[in-house]
C-alpha cells in the first residue's frame, strides 16, 4: 500500500491576516506549515516553523530561502503583502522598490529553490494578488507590482505544467486585516464592497486551501477574484 504523502506548505506572510489564516486552516487540517514573515507569528502549534525574514528586499529573501528546507515541500503561498499610496508625481520610489521585491521577486527567488522538490502531479503554488491589478487611483506602484504577480503565475504555471504542478493567483478585494488598516499605507483603502461588508480573512484562505488541495488539480494559470463583487463593474 502506497504510504500518504505528508502535507508541507511554505507560506509567506503568516504572522497576521489572510497568511495567518491560512497557516491556522491548514494546521487544523493536518498539514505541516513553515511561516515566513518579517514579526513573529501568535501560531502556537508543534507542526508549525517559524522563519522570520524581510523578504522586501533581495538579501531577506536568500536568507529566507537558505533556511528553508525545500525536500517534501508540497504546496508554496505567497501572501506576504503591503500597501503605499502613489500615482503619477508622487510616487515613493524607495516604496515602489520594495513592493516589486516583496511582491514579484521573492516569490520568484523562492520558488526557484523549493519547485525543484515539490512533488510531480501535487505540488501547488498560489501567490496573493489583489483586485487593485484591475486599476485604482493613487496605487500606480502597487498595482502594477501586484499585477506582476499575475504574469509571473501564468509564466510559472507554463513552465511547470508538464510536471503537474499548479500555479494559481488569488486576488482579494478589501479585506479585514491589519494591513486594510495599516497607517502607513497613505491613502485610505475604499471599503464600500457591493456585497455590503468587506471581505473576511478566512473567507480568501478557504479558497486559496482549495487551490493547494488535492481536487484541484486540473486549475492552472488562473485568476480567482475574492472581492465581494468589486471587480463586477468600473470601480477604481
Amino acid at each position: 500500500m502506497q504510504t500518504a504523502l505528508p502535507l508541507r506548505c511554505v507560506i509567506t506572510g503568516a504572522a497576521s491576516g489572510i497568511g495567518l489564516a491560512l497557516a491556522e486552516r491548514l494546521l487544523a487540517a493536518g498539514w505541516q506549515v513553515t511561516g515566513v514573515d518579517r514579526q513573529p507569528s501568535p501560531v502556537a502549534h508543534p507542526a508549525y516553523r517559524e522563519l522570520v525574514a524581510d523578504l522586501a528586499t533581495p538579501a531577506g529573501a536568500r536568507s529566507a530561502l537558505a533556511a528553508l528546507d525545500g525536500d517534501g515541500t508540497t504546496a508554496f503561498v505567497h501572501a506576504a503583502g503591503v500597501v503605499r499610496s502613489g500615482g503619477l508625481g508622487d510616487s515613493d520610489l524607495h516604496d515602489a522598490d520594495a513592493m516589486w521585491h516583496l511582491h514579484a521577486i521573492a516569490p520568484l527567488v523562492l520558488l526557484g529553490g523549493l519547485t525543484p522538490s515539490m512533488p510531480d502531479g501535487r505540488g501547488r503554488i498560489v501567490l496573493v494578488s489583489s483586485r487593485a491589478v484591475l486599476g485604482r487611483a493613487k496605487r500606480a506602484a502597487y498595482a502594477s507590482s501586484k499585477a506582476a504577480q499575475i504574469g509571473l503565475a501564468r509564466s510559472l504555471a507554463a513552465e511547470l505544467v508538464g510536471r503537474g504542478i499548479t500555479v494559481n493567483v488569488v486576488a482579494p478585494g478589501a479585506t479585514d486585516t491589519p494591513m486594510l488598516r495599516d497607517p502607513q499605507r497613505g491613502e485610505p483603502p475604499r471599503v464600500e464592497l457591493p456585497i455590503g461588508r468587506l471581505v473576511r480573512a478566512d473567507e480568501v484562505a478557504a479558497s486559496i486551501a482549495f487551490l493547494i488541495g488535492e481536487d484541484a488539480g486540473a486549475i492552472t494559470g488562473q485568476t480567482l477574484y475574492v472581492c465581494g463583487g468589486a471587480s463586477l463593474g468600473a470601480q477604481t
